[in-house]
């Protein structure tokens, strides 16, 4: 195969790679919150994987750190942890 019509078939090939679907992968939930509060509103960041990550992130920015509670819940998001969380039962009429 010539140099050309190797860099032809790898320039064809490369968009059809690129567009192969990936499986989906769920959310992971991080354990470890850190809740900001002030004057005009606050916000909650739940990024941190262990409690000292969020009150190094919170300390200072007048935060504090709260358990998560969807990884209380659900536990880290994956597929196993999922399908065994406690689900509400739905009423039917």
């Amino acid at each position: 195969m010539t140099p050309t019509r190797l860099l032809a078939a790898l320039l064809f090939a490369s968009p059809l790679v690129a567009s192969v679907p990936h499986s989906a992968e769920a959310e992971s939930y991080r354990p470890w919150c850190a809740q900001y509060y002030g004057f005009g509103g606050g916000g909650t960041n739940c990024g941190f994987i262990s409690y000292e990550q969020c009150m190094m992130t919170a300390f200072g920015a007048g935060a504090w750190c709260v358990q998560n509670p969807w990884y209380l819940a659900y536990g880290d998001g994956s597929q196993k942890t999922a399908a065994t969380a406690p689900r509400a039962r739905s009423r039917q009429r």
